[in-house]
């Protein structure tokens, strides 16, 4: 990996606990705890489809979605599906996974789609020279059909945030005004993020929509990739990010 000049913290665990620390992004946080029996069983009291991540893993991999059906449990990793009957099976099942790593369970949010294909937010921040947080970008990862997460990875594509947002149904006026609370939302993050830990020059935000139009924190990334972007056609995005980076050594 390129070295460059920003501070990384790994464990999505710290992170939310720090997003969690008071003020108004607290309630932009779905409730994340580490995994065992007990929180399990409490999740699945509370929602019917709970994430089941990698404290420390990205993008997008060995993310499980799991759903409660009646008395049973759909488990879905990549496009595979599979079935258990019991809690304390699916609780087994789980256990094996974590024995390799450990994980966290988040409640699930069912993501807004465009076009019938899910998708979540990236909102890019960056520190200038000036000391300053500055959102930089906002654009879409738009999920494969089928698939648990939507990151570039697993065979996402990237989208430009308005016509994302238009094809998922919301208005002009409402694509505007989410465009500038996610702005806010990620400056904020970085001004928090900063409270905690010194050395922070990039943030990406992992951000989903609900049906509803509201905006949940899934993940900040400390090691924000944001190279797809050069593929787009309208390379200003990227340049700007990249202008921005340059400031503390990266330079892709």
């Amino acid at each position: 990996m390129v070295s460059y000049r920003s501070s990384t913290i790994s464990s999505k665990l710290v992170k939310t606990k720090w997003l969690l620390d008071g003020g108004a992004i607290q309630s932009y946080v779905p409730k994340t705890v580490a995994f065992n029996y007990s929180n399990l069983k409490a999740m699945f009291a509370l929602y019917p489809t709970v994430y089941f991540k990698p404290i420390n893993g990205s993008g997008g991999f060995n993310i499980v979605r799991i759903k409660k059906l009646g008395n049973s449990y759909q488990m879905q990793h990549d496009s595979a599906k599979s079935n258990y009957l019991s809690f304390d099976v699916l609780y087994a099942k789980l256990s094996k996974r974590a024995k390799q790593r450990p994980y966290l369970l988040q409640k699930g949010i069912n993501l807004a789609t465009a076009s019938g294909r899910p998708f979540d937010i990236r909102v890019m921040v960056q520190k200038a020279n000036t000391g300053a947080w500055k959102s930089t970008g906002v654009f879409t990862k738009i999920g494969r059909p089928g698939k648990v997460a939507t990151n570039y990875n697993q065979g996402g594509t990237i989208g430009y945030f308005p016509q994302t947002m238009l094809k998922a149904g919301f208005s002009k006026e409402t694509i505007q005004k989410k465009d500038q609370e996610l702005r806010r939302l990620g400056e904020a993050v970085g001004r928090k993020f900063d409270r905690h830990s010194s050395g922070f020059r990039e943030l990406g935000l992992d951000v989903a929509l609900d049906g509803s139009g509201r905006a949940w924190i899934l993940e900040v990334n400390t090691r924000p990739q944001f190279y797809p972007l050069k593929n787009m056609v309208d390379k200003s995005l990227y340049q700007r990010i990249i202008s921005y980076s340059r400031q503390y050594g990266r330079t892709k």
